[in-house]
């Protein structure tokens, strides 16, 4: 097997290897499964071209090695590939890679890869932005905001970047009144954050068992304080964020959110931030996205396969 890796030269994976390091590393792991890996360090604003040419080629399987965002912001080019293109996830959160069954070292990775198979997944849509796990405003839009400023200051340490700004948007969210509407229901709420997620989300590390479900799911965390984002939070470390008094759950296959006070406001896609003003219309596109996944039991099934 054959494999043109694509891979964001900024991501903290990278830089905290160094280039030609970290290029060595990856080219290994492939070999030591017996496949051959042309590995391309691209600057984030070429990776789009790169991966496209990479699909275009056709003679090996295209991979594209970043975090979520770097996966976002390629989302419109792996949906007309056509045919299956394998994810590296080296972010610090990688929601995506660990529905995929992508976890551990990057040998690890690789191994999953190099032995996984073609899986269909939904993608969601907001006036035409797509996103392939997570889309939230409140607390969720300022830590993604608050991360991309500590990942300038912290270069080389993801966990120490991700630390403070867990710290700064717990501190500093302002609640906000949305208006919701998940199917024929109707909700208006007073929230700290609201999160939509494409398929729900279960358990203590927020995992998919399902990537094809057809459905949101939205998440509110109510309004109360630092004392209720903090238990909020604690809830969610612990793996008890389903029982929490603090957080509700909607499921249905399109959502609108609507902030009462109209203003212009932050949007996270996949940690990536927008400004959106208005309603906000999110839509699925359903089995669009065909990419591969490694085979453990709660994604080998008939109804995960392309």
């Amino acid at each position: 097997m054959r494999y043109t890796v694509v891979v964001n030269a900024r991501a903290g994976t990278v830089l905290e290897a160094g280039a030609d390091v970290f290029a060595k590393r990856l080219a290994a792991a492939f070999a030591d499964e017996g496949c051959f890996a042309d590995v391309r360090l691209v600057p984030p604003r070429e990776i789009s071209g790169a991966l496209s040419k990479a699909i275009e080629e056709g003679d090996a399987t295209p991979v594209i090695a970043g975090g979520d965002g770097t996966i976002n912001g390629v989302l419109p080019i792996l949906i007309q590939a056509g045919r299956p293109v394998g994810i590296l996830p080296m972010g610090t959160v990688n929601v995506l890679g660990r529905d995929l069954g992508l976890m551990g070292s990057l040998e690890q990775q690789v191994a999953a890869l190099c032995q996984g198979e073609p899986v269909a997944m939904d993608v969601g849509r907001v006036d035409g932005r797509l996103f392939h796990s997570l889309s939230g405003m409140g607390f969720f839009s300022l830590m993604a905001r608050e991360r991309e400023q500590a990942r300038r200051r912290f270069p080389f340490s993801r966990a120490a970047a991700f630390g403070i700004a867990a710290t700064r948007s717990i501190l500093f969210t302002r609640s906000i009144t949305v208006d919701i509407a998940v199917g024929a229901a109707s909700h208006v709420v007073e929230a700290d954050a609201v999160l939509v997620t494409v398929n729900r989300f279960n358990g203590a590390e927020w995992r998919r068992d399902r990537l094809d479900g057809g459905v949101f799911e939205v998440h509110v965390l109510n309004a109360g304080g630092l004392y209720s984002r903090g238990k909020a939070a604690l809830s969610v470390a612990s793996g008890m964020w389903r029982s929490s008094t603090n957080l509700s759950s909607f499921t249905g296959d399109a959502v609108t959110l609507n902030r009462r006070d109209k203003r212009r406001g932050h949007i996270t896609f996949d940690g990536e931030v927008a400004r959106k003003a208005g309603p906000l219309a999110y839509g699925l596109l359903p089995r669009a996205l065909n990419v591969i996944a490694a085979r453990p039991p709660s994604l080998d099934n008939g109804s995960h396969h392309a």
